[in-house]
């Protein structure tokens, strides 16, 4: 396994940091954005990147703006765009010839995935999310849903059964609705981090392993081309 530090130009004025994680035997790369409230350096995104390479699939995990800056409020959806737009770019480059998918950790996901309804992502196969934001916890609405049904590349929802922005009640209509486009992987007693309570049976790297496994067949399934 071989890891990178490498910078993202997002604009004339903007750079972002990157790690670009490649196995020996790469077989397809996710293009990894994290979520609204920890870096590309969290300990859940080095775990994804980690157990992704021992899967044959490379990551290269990126900062937005404001996270590169230190900054707490998020990036306006535009900017934010423009970054994941520019990892996919950067992603493409890096990893030539290799299968691209995108998405990420709660808001990184839902940042891309409105990027690609907006404009598909050049070669992105399909879109993955880890744990997607459909509302704020504690009020339950589907609101966020309504960009996916513009995205025309196959999605893969990973996401815990426990998960309080994206209560099952309000996830299972959402997908069924986006056709056979969309694939749902529930983790069992899994939250939003896909962390598990010790009455699971299970700790909440099993958990991961889980969502990793699942994450890396679905991308060999997908094969467009």
């Amino acid at each position: 396994m071989k890891t990178e530090q490498i910078a993202i130009s997002v604009a004339p004025d903007i750079d972002v940091s990157a790690l670009a994680v490649a196995p020996a035997d790469t077989e397809a790369c996710f293009v990894l954005a994290h979520g609204a409230g920890a870096g590309m350096a969290h300990p859940f995104m080095t775990a994804v990147a980690e157990g992704l390479a021992q899967r044959r699939i490379a990551t290269l995990r990126y900062q937005f703006p404001y996270m590169e800056k230190g900054l707490k409020r998020v990036d306006s959806p535009a900017l934010a765009h423009a970054t994941v737009r520019a990892a996919v770019g950067r992603a493409a480059q890096h990893f030539e010839g290799v299968r691209l998918f995108a998405g990420g950790k709660s808001f990184g996901g839902r940042m891309t995935s409105q990027a690609q309804a907006l404009d598909p992502l050049p070669g992105v196969q399909g879109l993955i999310f880890l744990g997607f934001p459909l509302h704020p916890a504690g009020a339950p609405s589907i609101d966020r849903a309504a960009h996916l049904h513009d995205v025309e590349v196959p999605m893969l929802f990973v996401h815990g059964t426990r998960d309080k922005l994206a209560e099952p009640e309000q996830m299972r209509p959402v997908l069924r609705g986006l056709g056979a486009l969309a694939t749902s992987m529930e983790i069992d007693d899994a939250d939003h981090s896909f962390s598990v309570p010790k009455r699971s049976g299970r700790s909440s790297e099993e958990a991961l392993d889980e969502a990793l496994d699942g994450l890396a067949l679905w991308t060999q399934a997908w094969r467009i081309g």
